[in-house]
């Protein structure tokens, strides 16, 4: 019999070969009854930096019972959690279903529906991934952006440059189906434990690649270059989908997973008549700081083995405001991630290893949907595109982000004029207030060295895509989801959404499904 027993702790020079001695000990038996264990979650305690401990949650097989010093912990049966997607249903489709983007959402949900016997077609704008790590690379060093296939459109979606983080706020079991899958595809096994796992944007390339040729071996088909331009309606539900403006496809069930820069896509849905609503966001820039510092602050020293440090940081202004860090890539770079002519937006990218000399993360501030100056439902595009438009003037209209020390940024110097001039005051304003306070909680993080890069615009998406209990928007049989629908916020928890998009879609397969009428809502359903 397995049981989980949780406060393992090692200290940082102790290999994980020393948890089966380690669980011994506490449960008053010897090393050989721990016939064998798994790591269940790996943690770090570094309060104390004199003392930083490795912290276990492990599953181990005992030989015999439980009895006396263990039997006192109360520790209970481990069991496996697994994901069982819903039934395939049995009424054949008149179409096969239509997945519109492949980035995390869309990839699981293709994979789900693959996995069902559905062959499902995916359509995404960008090119696949051999080709778009080409065309970004050119981006960043001719300054020749492609609006179709870049840093936040293509094979993987915006997360494919990017630190590849799988942490999440959502408690749902498909985590372990998307983990799983993941590491199945070439990520390293530790994201099933560690606490705040990581694939790196070297790592996930491959990943990606993987998941896509297991969806073709199920019978799946992805188009690369192919855009959902319109979406045909017949008594208010989906017939059909038009592609680069030429082709029709029909089909019943389509899945929008466009991501959180589609916004040509959603003012092509709100013409249409789809039911939207404004969200709100952040803004605010990179700041980079090297990533020495960031250990110092955290560990006490780099030396550690513990890898690359990590931050998270966040403030209450005296007007409400928040403010906090977002996204931190350590040993990591920023890199310019346009998807718009004439615009200039920023992110953070890390590799697996992390060994960077720099460490960097959005500092962004909250954007109210009362600060976009209009009830109009894509007002918050504008108002991205407002300031990604202000960054491509001030960093000299060739893609380059305009930067800035904080000393230049908080007293107004040359530089530091250029970055507020793509904030709004209120962020400005917000940044100035809250950095002192940042400082004393990470000792360095206000450094007057501190390199700003503005503009971070991309947090989330400005839309939510109204969508009903059936995960259904407006038009029937039409699914939004992922980051971009408002549903999720990271690379996981979109994953999640598409697989439980893949299973709404079964679910009217079903013997004696009934489409019921039901409430449109706005919420996120997480």
């Amino acid at each position: 019999m397995y049981y989980r027993i949780s406060e393992i702790k090692l200290n940082v020079k102790e290999s994980p070969s020393a948890i089966p001695e380690k669980i011994a000990k506490k449960i008053g038996r010897d090393k050989e009854a721990i016939m064998d264990y798994k790591i269940v979650r790996e943690s770090i305690d570094a309060r104390d930096k004199e003392q930083i401990r490795l912290v276990y949650t492990v599953d181990f097989e005992l030989a015999g019972e439980l009895s006396g010093r263990g039997a006192k912990l109360g520790l209970k049966e481990a069991v496996a959690s697994t994901y069982t997607f819903v039934e395939t249903g049995l009424k054949k489709m008149k179409n096969r279903p239509v997945i519109a983007g492949f980035g995390p959402c869309g990839m699981f949900a293709a994979l789900i529906l693959s996995e069902m016997g559905y062959q499902p077609l995916v359509l995404e704008r960008g090119m696949p991934m051999e080709q778009r790590v080409g065309q970004v690379q050119k981006f960043w060093q001719e300054g020749l952006l492609d609006p179709e296939s870049n840093v936040q459109f293509g094979e993987g979606g915006a997360g494919t440059f990017s630190d590849g983080k799988l942490t999440t706020q959502i408690k749902d079991q498909r985590i372990g189906k998307v983990l799983q899958e993941l590491v199945a595809a070439g990520a390293h096994e530790e994201v099933l434990y560690k606490q705040k796992p990581h694939i790196g944007t070297d790592v996930l390339r491959r990943v990606v690649v993987n998941i896509r040729k297991k969806i073709l071996a199920n019978g799946g088909e992805i188009r690369f270059g192919t855009k959902v331009t319109d979406v045909q309606l017949i008594d208010g539900a989906v017939s059909a989908v038009q592609v680069n403006g030429q082709e029709w496809i029909e089909t019943e069930n389509l899945i929008l997973a466009m991501g959180h820069s589609a916004r040509d896509s959603f003012r092509m849905l709100h013409q249409k008549g789809m039911d939207l609503m404004q969200k709100p966001f952040s803004i605010g820039v990179r700041i980079q700081h090297p990533q020495e510092l960031i250990d110092q602050a955290q560990y006490g020293s780099r030396d550690t083995g513990l890898g690359a440090a990590e931050y998270k940081l966040s403030h209450r202004c005296q007007n409400g405001r928040g403010v906090y860090t977002f996204c931190m890539c350590p040993g990591g770079q920023v890199v310019v991630a346009s998807s718009q002519k004439g615009g200039v937006v920023t992110n953070g990218m890390s590799f697996h290893a992390r060994d960077g000399a720099y460490a960097n993360s959005a500092l962004l501030v909250d954007v109210r949907t009362s600060d976009f100056g209009s009830e109009h439902p894509l007002a918050g595009v504008d108002f991205q595109e407002t300031y990604e438009r202000k960054a491509f003037a001030e960093g000299g209209k060739n893609y380059q982000a305009p930067t800035a020390t904080w000393e230049a940024f908080a007293e107004q110097q040359e530089d530091g004029i250029k970055v507020r001039n793509c904030l709004p005051d209120f962020a400005v304003q917000a940044l100035l207030e809250a950095m002192p306070h940042l400082g004393r909680k990470l000792k360095g993080f206000d450094s007057s060295a501190a390199l700003l890069t503005a503009v971070e615009t991309r947090s989330s998406s400005p839309v939510r895509m109204v969508r009903d209990e059936q995960l259904e928007s407006s038009w029937k049989g039409v699914y939004p989801g992922g980051e971009g629908a408002g549903y999720a916020g990271g690379i996981t928890s979109a994953a999640v959404d598409g697989i439980k998009l893949a299973e709404k879609i079964a679910e009217r397969y079903r013997p004696g499904f009934i489409h019921e009428e039901t409430t449109l809502r706005g919420e996120t359903s997480h």
